[in-house]
């Protein structure tokens, strides 16, 4: 995991406008939200099967998040990598006939981030445009 300073942290915002906004720009709502808490993301890079997201992770703090109108709190958001099983046919091993099991869980949640100063760029700049997202 990549923890990224950025002007993020501590902006507020009403999710549903956000959650409209970013989803045009290729972010959603993680799957592990309740209605206190969630994470938007988006993916930046995939790679037969592993995956390289940034996360925002937020809290709400007015109403409840499936809500529109819930008050929601951005907390640092940062980037994550995840490694998931790949199963190939036996007939060929190749990238055409590779499967994904979507509701796997991942190899590693947290996968190695290799060359760290690129992604940190690259996901400092990602959050730039959610800033301009969120003006």
């Amino acid at each position: 995991m990549i923890r990224l300073k950025t002007g993020l942290e501590g902006r507020k915002t009403q999710f549903g406008i956000m959650q409209n906004r970013l989803e045009e720009s290729g972010y959603h709502l993680g799957g592990n939200w309740d209605y206190h808490t969630g994470y938007f993301d988006r993916i930046l890079n995939r790679e037969e099967g592993e995956t390289i997201y940034i996360r925002a992770p937020f809290d709400v703090i007015a109403g409840m998040l499936d809500q529109d109108n819930a008050s929601i709190q951005f907390k640092t958001p940062y980037i994550i990598k995840h490694v998931i099983n790949v199963g190939f046919d036996s007939e060929e091993n190749s990238l055409l006939t590779s499967t994904f099991n979507q509701f796997q869980e991942p190899l590693d949640k947290d996968g190695r981030i290799p060359d760290k100063s690129r992604w940190q760029e690259i996901g400092v700049r990602e959050v730039d445009r959610l800033l301009a997202i969120l003006e």
